[in-house]
C-alpha cells in the first residue's frame, strides 16, 4: 500500500462522525498539536444548501483581492485532497500525509477516545494550513454548528447559508431546532452574514447573535441583484452591495438563481471581512473573482451534445433549486433525469421535486451502502404520483448514465440531470470526466 493509500485509509477506515455531542476530544487533540487552528483569521460557513458554493465564491474573491487562502470543504466527490484547498490548488501530496501523520500522533498522545472520520480530516485541514503561507481559512462545516468538528475556532466572520430540513434525525425536526444548531458557530465579536432564511429559522439566528454580542449583516438578495440575465453556460448579473453607490457587473459560470444569491452571500462574507481589516475589494477583481468560480458536482455541466449536467442535490429543497434552474435554462428542452438517492434522505420529496420537470426519469442506485434501492425508489416514485410509463429502471448508476446519454443523443432539445445524492454526482462525474 502506499503511502498516500495508507493515509486515505487510516482516515476513511474510521466512523464518520462521533457517537455523541463532543468538542472536547477534538480541542485536547489541537491543542497537543500545537493549535494550529488559532494561526488564521477566518471566516466559517454553516447552513443547509449553498455552502460549497458560496465557499468557493469567497475563496475566489479573496484571492482575487489579492489574499492568500485555504479552503476546507467537504464532502469530496472523487478525491479526499479535494476538502483541502492552498491558493487554489488541493493540498500537496506530501504535506496532506505529513498532516496524517501528525494527526495521528497527537490522536496516540492525547488518549482519548478514537477520532472520527470527520474530527481527524478537520485537524489535518487545520495542520495543512498552519504549514502553509496564508491569510486567511475559509471553513464550511461539516454538519449542523454547534457540535461540529470545525466549530473550534473563533471566527473573524460566521455565514449562514440558506436553511432547510435536512439530516433532521441529528439536528432536529424544523426550521429552528436546526437554526439553533447553525447558530452555534456565531461568537462574541464576529459579524454574522445571514443569507434569507425561513422567518422561524431567521428569529433565532437573530437572538443568539444578540445573546453572544455579535453583530449581524443581513443578505437581501432581491435588493442585490440588481439585473440578472442567463445563458446556457451561466449567467450575467449586475450586485450593490449595502456601501456601494454602484452596482458591480459580474459574470457567473454557473446556472440557477441560487447561484446569484450565493454570489450575494460570499461578496457580503469578503466585503465584511476586508472592512474589518481596513481592506477593500475592487469591481475590477470582484468580476475576476466571480468569473473564476466554478462548483463541481453542484448543476456541473459535464458534456455537450447531448448536455449532461450532474448535481448534488440530496434534499427537497435542494431538489426544487435544481429543477428551477434546469427549467430555466433550458425552457424547451426535454429532460432525462438519472436518479440515485440514500435511503436515509427524503426521497418521496427529491422525487416529488425532480419529477415537476423531468420528462423521463431512469432511476438507479449508487455504489453506497446507504443508498436506496432502485426497487425501492420506483415505489416511492409512484407514491409521488409519477406515472409509471415516464419511469425507467437500472440498478447500474453508470449503465443508467450511459443509457440516458444514448438516449437524449436520438432525441432533437433533450439533456441529462443526474443527481439525488453527493454519492451519485461524484460518480457520475467519474465517469464522465
Amino acid at each position: 500500500m502506499t503511502t498516500t493509500a495508507r493515509s486515505d485509509h487510516d482516515l476513511m477506515s474510521r466512523p464518520p462522525r462521533p457517537g455523541r455531542p463532543d468538542l472536547q476530544p477534538m480541542v485536547a487533540l489541537l491543542a497537543e498539536m500545537g493549535d494550529p487552528h488559532l494561526c488564521h483569521p477566518a471566516i466559517h460557513i454553516a447552513g443547509t444548501n449553498g455552502k460549497t458554493s458560496t465557499s468557493r465564491m469567497i475563496d475566489e474573491l479573496l484571492r482575487a483581492a489579492g489574499l492568500r487562502v485555504g479552503r476546507f470543504t467537504s464532502p469530496h466527490l472523487t478525491e479526499l485532497r479535494e476538502r483541502i484547498v492552498i491558493d487554489g490548488d488541493f493540498v500537496h501530496r506530501g504535506a496532506f500525509e505529513a498532516a496524517v501523520e501528525r494527526v495521528l500522533k497527537a490522536e496516540t498522545a492525547t488518549n482519548t477516545r478514537p477520532l472520527s472520520f470527520f474530527e481527524a480530516i478537520t485537524a489535518v485541514g487545520f495542520e495543512c494550513f498552519a504549514g502553509a503561507q496564508i491569510d486567511v481559512v475559509v471553513l464550511e462545516v461539516g454538519m449542523g454548528g454547534r457540535w461540529d468538528p470545525t466549530n473550534v475556532i473563533a471566527p473573524e466572520v460566521a455565514v449562514i447559508t440558506p436553511i432547510s430540513l435536512d439530516h433532521t434525525a441529528e439536528l432536529g425536526p424544523d426550521h429552528a431546532t436546526i437554526a439553533a444548531q447553525k447558530a452555534g458557530i456565531i461568537k462574541s465579536g464576529c459579524i454574522a452574514v445571514v443569507a434569507p432564511q425561513p422567518p422561524t429559522a431567521h428569529t433565532v439566528l437573530l437572538a443568539h447573535a444578540n445573546a453572544v454580542n455579535a453583530e449581524v449583516e443581513p443578505v437581501d438578495t432581491d435588493a442585490m441583484i440588481v439585473t440578472r440575465v442567463t445563458t446556457p453556460h451561466g449567467q450575467d448579473l449586475e450586485l450593490l452591495t449595502r456601501h456601494r453607490a454602484e452596482p458591480i457587473e459580474a459574470r457567473l459560470r454557473l446556472i440557477g438563481r441560487h447561484q446569484a444569491e450565493n454570489a450575494c452571500v460570499a461578496l457580503t462574507a469578503v466585503e465584511t471581512l476586508l472592512r474589518r481589516g481596513g481592506q477593500s475589494i475592487t469591481p475590477t477583481q470582484i468580476a475576476a473573482g466571480l468569473a473564476a468560480v466554478d462548483s463541481p458536482g453542484r448543476l456541473e455541466r459535464l458534456r455537450d451534445e447531448p448536455t449532461v449536467i450532474v448535481d448534488a442535490s440530496h434534499n427537497e429543497d435542494g431538489a426544487q433549486v435544481t429543477s428551477s434552474a434546469v427549467r430555466e435554462t433550458f425552457p424547451h428542452a426535454h429532460i432525462i433525469a438519472v436518479l440515485a438517492v440514500m435511503a436515509d434522505k427524503d426521497a418521496l420529496g427529491i422525487l416529488g421535486a425532480i419529477g415537476t420537470v423531468a420528462t423521463t426519469l431512469v432511476l438507479t442506485q449508487n455504489s453506497s451502502p446507504r443508498a436506496m434501492s432502485a426497487a425501492s425508489l420506483v415505489s416511492t416514485a409512484i407514491s409521488a404520483g409519477i406515472d409509471r410509463d415516464r419511469i425507467a429502471v437500472d440498478p447500474n448508476l453508470e449503465s443508467a448514465v450511459r443509457g440516458a446519454i444514448q438516449a437524449a443523443a436520438r432525441q432533437s432539445e433533450t439533456i441529462v440531470l443526474v443527481t439525488g445524492s453527493v454519492v451519485t454526482a461524484g460518480e457520475a462525474a467519474y465517469l464522465l470526466r
